[in-house]
């Protein structure tokens, strides 16, 4: 694609865009050299890649790739045999870690929709699991190694603390010494040339022997190494030594198995920063709320409410239109400001973002076929140095466009044939779309000509297309409307500004008849439109109330005949209960009845048979009273004085509710029930003391209160995913116990642990701001977040 059409159409832009959402300074730089291609076979690949990382990210969130640096230079070392720094062994760690993370997020990833390709390019990373448990266990800071680096390693560092503490034993007996107490300028022990030394007045060097290892700036204090201590800082030196030697040794071996391994690393890497741009592109497109746009096999456009994406989103009015089917070439007319540039910047920039492989700004349905090019002749470039006009700059830059153009490609023309004599210029424009649509390339123009409007009817293949313009506010509502020339309206707007009739009256003589007929017939073609626009939109919108209308009764229906089958079959599973229950009983009273018929005396027996037929008698009663369903339920009957408002039970359905209406002359009255409102008789209601509790309130919950929680979270010791949650279930209790800022000590280690919480932090709904500590809070092992 030319460079000039990519600057006209603010392609760049938006490449400077998609740059800001890549994790690594290899991934931006990628992104800022992307260009257009022609290959449909690779933008239909690329689109599908960006489909995929948009499906991932609308599940996974914006932290499926953190940032990581470019190890290719550390890599390069590592070949050729120099030994790299604990710092570059920290972003190698770094980039492995993510490899691992990124396999392991996809592994457990359950997609909605299917993943074909950044699934295959993930399965070529390799994790390097050992290279990199070795480095972690070695590797402390940019600066430092663990002491667990090596067993000798590990007894160095013993020795020389054990050292160090004799040295300060031994010097620590001078400050606690009344006598040389009084010969330090300070009773401090500090250090010189990495040795232990006392601060002593210049004046009092006889009286502490030793080596004098520097002076103060004013001569007054002099940096003595006492006698005493000389040999032990000599052995706290030549352990030192060796501490250097092991830690080389230490680098070097992990150097060697880097270098053994690095061109599997330097692939996995390669794919990282491939999947960094993708993904890009995939937040990209969330960012715009882009579609993909189906390809077509030939130079075609289809754009169903497209938005420019560099347009505020609040302010963009979408664009439809379609290009390269019924006509080949597209004639825009309306007023200035009226949205005619965007719309030629909003087509060629869609087609410039599709074969980039980004998701366009627009609805479902947009189609978009495959340029080999796209020429643009957009704004004035009149050139000062080269003594070009407007019109001059234009025309060279036209003359460019023809010598290029081919049946594949697109043009588009901003205000063609302007600049110079109106007769002359709509002669040229009429004669350069002939040309272009004779050898079928899809082009696009914008006019004020009304030669042109009248050219367009005429011509088969050929379109128009306006912007429409409310004469009544006097603004333009960038609407983009085919097949409709714009009616010009300099004498209306003219009129509502002020200028008088009589001058409108007395240009109108200067038209032609033509004229004045060919734009009567568009101003009642405007009219007619506008008046079957607003229809429309009426018919819609009623058809939209009705379609609500008969979805929520559908609902209510619905919950009402759901919550009655409910009903029933409870009632009933209580009936079969209690009917089983009650005849169990009456077995047990029959039973007895034999029995005393057999065994006891008359009157006794007359005693025993009374009792048990008054127990058969309550038993039957509760049976004739428990058969009965839910509905007959034991309140008092309503009164007359029936109030709207009032709290009642609804035997029938077994719920409470509120009046609403009064009875009528047949007993039915109609009842709140939770959202629904049903029609019963009154002889189904009960009184009901309790009140009935709004829907509103009874969905409202009680926010728990976390009364004990600690200001600090220690995390040291667990890995990524388990201090996540721990980190998120913490700050959950903290904002529900009122604290409004708590520690989150992760400790320093390769910062792998610190990443993971930054990036919960960034994204969590209860914190307000965070950082890293300051001197004496920490510094870079703990996290200070302030909660909202």
């Amino acid at each position: 694609m030319n460079d000039k059409t990519l600057r006209v159409l603010e392609y760049n832009t938006i490449i400077q865009r998609l740059a800001t959402f890549a994790q690594s300074d290899s991934g931006r730089e990628l992104a800022l050299n992307l260009k257009p291609i022609s290959d449909s076979v690779i933008i239909e690949q690329w689109q599908n890649e960006t489909s995929e990382a948009e499906a991932i990210l609308s599940m996974e969130g914006n932290s499926f790739l953190s940032p990581f640096p470019n190890v290719k230079h550390s890599l390069r070392k590592a070949e050729i045999g120099s030994v790299l720094s604990p710092g570059e062994f920290m972003q190698i760690a770094q980039v492995l870690a993510l490899i691992s993370s990124v396999k392991t997020r996809m592994s457990e990833h359950k997609p909605k929709v299917e993943l074909k390709h950044i699934p295959a390019m993930i399965e070529g990373l390799q994790t390097q699991r050992i290279l990199l448990d070795n480095i972690r266990r070695c590797i402390e800071t940019e600066d430092t190694l663990y002491d667990n680096a090596s067993p000798e390693l590990a007894n160095i560092r013993r020795r020389i603390s054990r050292a160090n503490d004799r040295v300060r034993e031994r010097l620590n007996s001078y400050l606690h010494s009344p006598q040389m107490l009084k010969y330090l300028q300070e009773p401090i022990i500090t250090m010189r040339n990495g040795r232990y030394v006392l601060p002593v007045k210049q004046e009092n060097r006889p009286q502490v022997p030793g080596i004098v290892h520097d002076q103060s700036s004013s001569g007054a204090t002099l940096f003595i190494e006492p006698m005493t201590v000389v040999e032990a800082n000599n052995e706290i030196r030549q352990l030192g030594l060796q501490e250097e030697e092991e830690i080389d040794r230490i680098l070097a071996e992990l150097t060697s198995q880097v270098e053994v391994v690095r061109e599997e690393i330097l692939t996995s890497q390669k794919i990282l920063i491939e999947l960094d741009l993708i993904f890009a592109k995939g937040a990209f497109s969330l960012s715009i709320r882009g579609v993909r746009p189906r390809l077509a096999k030939t130079p075609f456009l289809r754009i169903r409410n497209g938005r420019h994406p560099l347009i505020d989103p609040k302010d963009v009015v979408p664009i439809s239109l379609e290009l390269g089917q019924n006509f080949t070439t597209l004639i825009i007319t309306g007023p200035n400001t009226g949205g005619k540039t965007v719309t030629l910047k909003t087509a060629g920039l869609f087609v410039l973002m599709a074969q980039s492989g980004l998701h366009v700004p627009a609805d479902y349905g947009t189609e978009l076929g495959t340029f080999q090019n796209v020429f643009a002749d957009i704004g004035d470039e009149q050139s000062i140095e080269q003594s070009l006009s407007t019109f001059s700059s234009h025309m060279t830059n036209i003359v460019r466009i023809l010598d290029k153009a081919g049946e594949e490609d697109l043009v588009l023309f901003d205000e063609l044939g302007a600049g110079t004599d109106p007769t002359e210029g709509a002669a040229l424009a009429m004669s350069i779309l002939d040309h272009l649509y004779s050898k079928n390339i899809r082009s696009m123009a914008t006019t004020h000509y009304s030669e042109l409007k009248i050219y367009a009817i005429t011509r088969e293949g050929i379109e128009n297309a306006s912007v429409e313009f409310d004469v009544e506010t006097l603004r333009p509502t960038y609407r983009l409307l085919i097949g409709t020339p714009g009616k010009s309206n300099a004498f209306e707007i003219s009129k509502r500004l002020g200028l008088p009739d009589f001058l409108i009256d007395d240009a109108g003589k200067y038209l032609s008849q033509e004229n004045v007929r060919f734009e009567d017939v568009m101003g009642d073609i405007e009219r007619n439109r506008v008046a079957s626009e607003k229809e429309r939109q009426q018919t819609q919108a009623l058809l939209a109330e009705a379609e609500a209308i008969k979805l929520k009764h559908d609902s209510e229906l619905a919950d009402l005949n759901e919550q009655r089958a409910k009903f029933i079959a409870n009632a009933k599973e209580e009936a079969r209960k209690f009917v089983r229950d009650t005849r169990i009983e009456m077995d047990e009273i029959i039973k007895e009845l034999n029995q005393l018929k057999l065994e006891s005396a008359d009157k006794e027996r007359n005693q025993g048979v009374e009792a048990s037929r008054k127990k058969l008698r309550d038993t039957l009663g509760k049976l004739d009273g428990g058969v009965r369903l839910k509905g007959s339920h034991g309140g008092r009957k309503l009164s007359k004085d029936l109030q709207l408002g009032q709290a009642v039970y609804v035997t029938t359905l077994d719920q409470k509710g509120q009046v609403l209406s009064i009875p009528d002359q047949d007993g039915n009255l109609m009842v709140q029930i939770g959202i629904m409102k049903v029609n019963v008789k009154i002889s189904d209601l009960r009184q009901t003391d309790e009140t009935v509790k709004s829907e509103q309130r009874a969905g409202r919950k009680v926010k728990p209160r976390v009364t004990s929680v600690s200001t600090e979270l220690d995390l040291r010791g667990q890995n990524s995913e388990e201090a996540i949650v721990e980190t998120d279930r913490y700050l959950d209790n903290a904002f529900l116990a009122g604290l409004q800022v708590v520690t989150i000590i992760h400790g320093k280690g390769t910062g792998i642990l610190r990443t993971s919480i930054h990036q919960l932090l960034r994204s969590h709904p209860h914190v307000g701001s965070f950082r890293l500590g300051k001197y004496g809070e920490g510094e870079s092992g703990v996290t200070v977040v302030e909660l909202k």
